[in-house]
């Protein structure tokens, strides 16, 4: 009588146990023994790539990846630099301290050159009094207190640490300007969020090929980075930014590091 060939051998290479009643997987749809049956016991590579590449089933949110953070979003806000998903709060290099963050660059000499032409060119059209630090900075003082009557921002923010603008909006908004007030500690990034909720302005900063939505110094119209605080911009040595002052929020080219022309958007408005 021939001899009946009844089962297989499990699939584990130190087992290969022949099982009359094998087990099939059903992740990686191999052949396994009893003792073998389970995933975790014969490694399954098929749940482990389903695992990491897929979310949990039943589950439609995103858990932030930022250590301590149990925030979740609706949706995907990863983080061009990391690749990682994060919660709102922590969507910024700075805010996850990101691995790859990127350091604010030195300023060219080239660009630099380029805007002090830009600047002296405005100098001869207005009235130069208006145009020194000195002059600028006296007129913030003058212009605060009226920005303090009329200024939006988060009213729980305490006043030691509110700083004001007129912010002049891009030539899209039907609105020329608004006077905000942010924190002094947050970051570019941080106030551009929330100076386009406040102005109901389309922010696609984080998507690749959109245009983006940048803050600028009012005279020389160079994009602050946007991972440098707030109060380091109003302690700088050369054209700082003064509280009661302007900004100009822009939408940039990825590839334009400032305005072409600042007196387009102040004559805009």
């Amino acid at each position: 009588m021939a001899e009946l060939d009844i089962g297989k051998h499990c699939q584990v290479e130190t087992c290969s146990l022949k099982d009359f009643l094998p087990f099939v997987c059903e992740f990686c749809s191999g052949v396994y023994c009893l003792e073998h049956r389970n995933r975790h016991s014969h490694t399954c590579k098929e749940e482990s790539m389903k695992s990491e590449t897929l979310p949990s089933k039943g589950s439609t949110s995103y858990p932030c990846s930022f250590h301590e953070c149990s925030g979740k979003e609706l949706l995907p806000v990863i983080c061009p630099q990391c690749q990682k998903h994060f919660c709102l709060i922590h969507r910024h290099q700075s805010d996850h301290q990101c691995e790859n963050l990127e350091v604010a660059k030195p300023r060219m000499a080239a660009t630099k050159e380029l805007v002090q032409k830009i600047v002296e060119s405005k100098e001869g059209q207005k009235p130069k009094g208006r145009r020194g630090a000195k002059n600028s900075e006296t007129a913030a003082k003058v212009a605060l207190m009226k920005l303090k009557q009329q200024a939006v921002g988060d009213k729980g923010l305490p006043q030691t640490e509110r700083t004001y603008f007129q912010v002049y909006l891009p030539k899209e908004s039907t609105v020329s300007s608004k006077p905000m007030f942010f924190c002094s500690k947050w970051s570019v990034g941080k106030v551009v969020d929330y100076a386009a909720s406040l102005a109901s302005l389309k922010n696609n900063n984080n998507v690749q090929s959109a245009k983006k939505l940048r803050l600028c110094h009012p005279l020389t119209g160079e994009a602050f980075q946007m991972d440098e605080s707030l109060q380091t911009l109003l302690t700088l040595t050369e054209t700082p930014l003064y509280n009661g002052g302007n900004v100009i929020l822009a939408y940039l080219e990825n590839d334009l590091t400032s305005l072409n022309d600042v007196s387009d958007y102040i004559t805009h408005n």
